[in-house]
């Protein structure tokens, strides 16, 4: 059985985020055996995929370290690159079936566009504690499946640096468990892209995450509200990587493009 470590959102190795991507399988594996072996691969995702009859369809699961999450965008994507990539799937697109319905992801040149469905936040009371935990008074705090706290200096987003076991114990009006904490500014000017955010997850077992598809689900609808328009790039800061993710709002979906590069392939000499 072979797994490959996808860097997805990157244009190059070490950039992005990794994800580790197991070959497909015929029928689902036990779901103790699934979380073991993401916790024995310790990256922010394991991505599990299912066969179907339908050669472009497939099951798909993500797993953290720590438990099963409903959506991951950068495992998504970078299981759409080993099925494209390194299985030579023919098909213009492949279709996934999630725990948050289907998703669809396109072939984009040298990208990859994922439709993913929206999640426009609303905006909320600062949770109490939140500014402590985070070491910087947010200007506004909004509430999806994760808090987001916005900043008026992209500096400041770079910069943090939170109380992590502070932060797992707050989650304010976020509907998605506590612990799981976006951040975000407009970019300085000249910048090349529109966003800076990172993304706190310790409530899903991940200190930091390097770049967040699902975040950017809550972060394209209201930058697109703020800013006018219906296309937003976003840069995630993660210290010593950064992503890179453009998206564009659709209605009630949200396309996300970016790349991705594979870093390793390895074979398990276990069976689920």
């Amino acid at each position: 059985m072979r797994q490959w470590t996808i860097d997805a959102f990157a244009d190059r190795p070490f950039r992005g985020n990794p994800a580790c991507v197991v070959e497909p399988f015929d029928a689902w594996p036990e779901a103790a055996w699934m979380q073991a072996l993401a916790a024995e691969n310790n990256q922010a995702e394991t991505a599990f995929l299912l066969r179907t009859p339908d050669p472009a369809r497939f099951g798909l699961r993500w797993f953290t370290p720590a438990l099963e999450v409903p959506l991951c965008g950068h495992a998504t994507l970078a299981s759409s690159h080993v099925l494209f990539a390194e299985l030579g799937l023919g098909a213009a697109a492949a279709t996934f079936d999630t725990q948050s319905g289907p998703l669809i992801v396109r072939r984009d040149g040298e990208r990859y566009e994922m439709d993913f469905p929206a999640q426009p936040p609303v905006r909320t009371e600062v949770p109490a504690g939140l500014a402590e935990a985070l070491g910087a008074a947010p200007a506004e705090v909004w509430a999806g499946p994760y808090l987001v706290a916005l900043f008026d200096d992209p500096a400041v987003v770079r910069g943090l640096a939170p109380d992590l076991p502070m932060l797992k114990s707050i989650s304010g009006a976020a509907t998605g468990g506590r612990g799981n904490v976006g951040v975000a500014a407009l970019a300085a000017e000249g910048a090349g892209h529109d966003v800076v955010d990172r993304f706190f997850a310790p409530g899903s077992g991940i200190p930091e995450d390097p770049t967040t598809g699902s975040l950017h689900c809550i972060l394209a609808p209201l930058f697109a509200d703020k800013l006018g328009r219906a296309s937003v790039s976003f840069h995630q800061a993660y210290p010593g990587r950064g992503g890179d993710l453009d998206c564009e709002v659709r209605g009630d979906r949200v396309l996300i493009r970016g790349r991705a590069v594979t870093v390793v392939e390895s074979v398990l000499r276990i069976t689920a």
